[in-house]
């Protein structure tokens, strides 16, 4: 039966080994085909399997690819009767001529050897070779921060020969734009992946010549959602914290403090932890403009409140000083506080704020212990809520500072200001 009929071997049909079949032994492989001749073409296509990973500290990437050359080498030329090629492993790559095609600016990369050499070299009967290898490279991505990270990145890996310059090796795109293909499911973290494309051009080295380099570039967009999760929004709600203090009383020194310094710590960590994910570039980011105008809100508010404190200070120690030099001989004051035993305080002041006073009380007997009588006033239940209500509110009034006044007005919009300039230039 023909299910059972044996393929044709060829190896039994030529008697001997395969490289007899190819007559490795017959020619000199150190030399490159026609040698003296012009230069041999050599066309590379690229299929990229991977793109691992995006270092902005190290300004590398690494790339995993199938990098394949096409060339016509007459002395691995071989009779065929069904013109049939034939495929070998990585053992013949050794015995033969290759090109030499290295990656320029690469840090690191090498060829997979599990569980063999991924290698592969197909021969045609006419001399076409195509060489074939599966390689995992490293290079250098020179990177420009200044709108980090509202940035877009192009990186390219460049492919050109060690030691044969465009008179003897003519590297060149095989199919054009067509000569690179990438995997569809290739995706990154933090970047989103715009084109890939191919150029060539001639490299000139001053002690050896001209040579043939060929690019595989690639445009990554950042995504901007993590870096808003991260630090933008933290930011802004630290400056938004701080104008809270606005809103608080003048006198609460231990309230307004803290929480100035608490938010400038904070904003001081956020800025700390970028900067330490980044290199050391000598020149400003976009994120070190957002972050650092940040800063500059927050210390402002934190100073703002240090010239209130100075500035009520300064009214209180005027007061003080025309009170000695005209001393009043009323004994409880306009604002109807009270002294009980030589003592007094603002919750009995409150208390009694729908009472009036009926007698006058000496200067000399402050010190002495007091019986204060008091009438109450015609005014109904409700007129005595209302006029409480009044009395807190004239007091909030009165310990809020002109300046603070102006600071919420003012901080705010700045901010809102400076946030409609910097996204509508940054993004």
């Amino acid at each position: 039966s023909h299910i059972y009929k044996k393929n044709h071997d060829m190896t039994k049909t030529w008697k001997g080994k395969t490289e007899q079949l190819l007559r490795v032994d017959d020619h000199d492989f150190t030399m490159r085909p026609a040698f003296g001749g012009p230069a041999i073409p050599v066309g590379v296509d690229v299929q990229v399997e991977s793109l691992d990973s995006i270092s902005e500290v190290d300004m590398d990437f690494t790339m995993t690819l199938y990098l394949r050359h096409y060339w016509k080498d007459e002395r691995l030329s071989f009779p065929s009767t069904n013109n049939k090629s034939m495929t070998f492993d990585g053992r013949l790559v050794k015995k033969i001529w290759v090109p030499d095609v290295f990656f320029v600016h690469s840090k690191r990369s090498f060829i997979h050897d599990t569980t063999t050499d991924n290698i592969m070299l197909r021969v045609f009967p006419d001399g076409h070779v195509l060489y074939s290898m599966r390689i995992t490279v490293t290079a250098m991505c020179n990177m420009d921060f200044s709108r980090f990270p509202l940035d877009s990145q192009t990186c390219s890996l460049e492919l050109e020969s060690y030691a044969y310059t465009d008179e003897d090796l003519m590297l060149y795109w095989k199919n054009g734009n067509e000569s690179l293909k990438t995997d569809e499911k290739i995706s990154l973290s933090q970047f989103l992946i715009q084109k890939f494309h191919t150029t060539s051009r001639l490299a000139f080295y001053s002690s050896t010549g001209w040579y043939n380099r060929l690019y595989i570039n690639f445009t990554l967009r950042r995504h901007i959602f993590f870096f808003l999760l991260q630090t933008y929004f933290p930011a802004t709600l630290m400056v938004m914290l701080s104008w809270v203090s606005f809103w608080i009383d003048r006198r609460a020194v231990p309230a307004r403090v803290s929480l100035g310094i608490t938010t400038v710590l904070t904003m001081s960590t956020i800025i700390t932890g970028v900067n330490a994910s980044m290199p050391r570039v000598s020149y400003i980011k976009a994120v070190d403009i957002y972050l650092w105008v940040s800063f500059v809100f927050v210390f402002l508010s934190v100073l703002e409140y240090a010239a209130v404190n100075y500035l009520t200070t300064v009214q209180e120690r005027k007061e003080r000083k025309l009170r000695e030099r005209f001393p009043c001989t009323c004994g409880i004051s306009h604002s109807k506080t009270m002294m009980l035993d030589g003592n007094y305080s603002e919750s009995d002041a409150n208390s009694l704020a729908g009472y009036t006073r009926n007698q006058m009380v000496p200067e000399e007997e402050k010190q002495e212990k007091m019986v204060v009588h008091l009438a109450m006033s015609n005014e109904s239940n409700s007129s005595r809520k209302r006029g409480l209500k009044g009395h807190v509110g004239l007091r909030i009034i009165q310990n809020t500072h002109a300046i603070d006044k102006y600071s919420r007005l003012i901080f705010p919009g700045t901010y809102i200001f400076f946030n409609l300039i910097y996204w509508s230039v940054f993004s």
